[in-house]
């Protein structure tokens, strides 16, 4: 059973806020890579005990975001892919799972909130709502990758859920921000969804652990659990972005005859509105 795992930081127990944690120049970066490092290592550790054979960790963190010295021994680990989608995924694994994902921009209670940067306020792909975990989900229904597992914030846990129904999933923080923030400029929004109460890392690797183990025990007997999304081709991607400063905001789309892949690497046509 080969398992892709797919990571990012700021869905992390103990990850408070993006600029301090997640960025090179930050205070915490070194202390919020080893966070990461050991949820990942508690999914790992979740994976292995109910079969799996073979797991490729995949650091998707814009800046990297895995302490690859800390990482279990047992998994190869990925940075630096072509296209980039999809991300080192492949047909030959058997399923997928995400550690440490956000929620998607304009989240309502979700913590640090965005899809690929401050700037989207939407993404959606044949009308349906996608942040980084969803464009994922549909790449690995191209691919024919089932996704069986994420952890994050409650509100990512629920996105996970929506868009992949029967996707076991583990809660290891809360967001306490109400509202969407579409009306905030880029700058304001990174201000934005910063507040969130935190299970303590440990007790967060102890859900992880047994989430995962849960994920592929029942993926092994019953895979008709794990449900895709009706996604069809033609595929169109329509994307929102928001202003900086007192500029405007942008709506374009992209489509592409026949693959969600090549759509999201822009191969496809796009089309600018006013």
């Amino acid at each position: 059973m080969k398992i892709f795992i797919m990571t990012d930081m700021e869905g992390v127990a103990g990850m408070v806020n993006a600029l301090d944690w997640t960025h090179p120049e930050g205070c915490y970066y070194e202390a919020g890579k080893r966070l990461l490092t050991m949820e990942i290592n508690a999914a790992i550790e979740g994976f292995f005990n109910a079969g799996a054979t073979e797991i490729l960790v995949a650091d998707g963190h814009g800046a990297g975001g895995i302490n690859v010295e800390l990482l279990d021994n047992r998994v190869m680990y990925q940075r630096g892919w072509n296209g980039p989608y999809p991300f080192g995924n492949d047909s030959s694994f058997d399923a997928i799972a995400w550690i440490g994902q956000h929620p998607k921009a304009g989240t309502e209670y979700g913590h640090i909130c965005h899809t690929g940067s401050f700037h989207v306020i939407e993404r959606k792909i044949n009308g349906v709502s996608v942040g980084e975990l969803g464009e994922e989900v549909v790449v690995s229904m191209e691919l024919g990758v089932t996704p069986i597992f994420a952890s994050g914030c409650l509100a990512l846990t629920k996105e996970a859920e929506a868009i992949v129904p029967g996707i076991q999933t583990a809660v290891v923080k809360f967001g306490v921000t109400p509202g969407s923030g579409d009306e905030c400029n880029v700058e304001k929004y990174a201000a934005r969804n910063l507040g969130a109460v935190h299970y303590h890392p440990e007790k967060a690797r102890e859900i992880i652990k047994k989430n995962a183990y849960d994920a592929l025990t029942r993926f092994k007997t019953h895979p008709e659990t794990f449900k895709l999304p009706d996604i069809k081709a033609p595929y169109t991607l329509e994307m929102v972005t928001r202003p900086e400063g007192d500029g405007k905001s942008v709506k374009y789309r992209v489509t592409h005859p026949t693959s969600i892949i090549d759509l999201l690497n822009g191969k496809g046509e796009t089309t600018y509105e006013e």
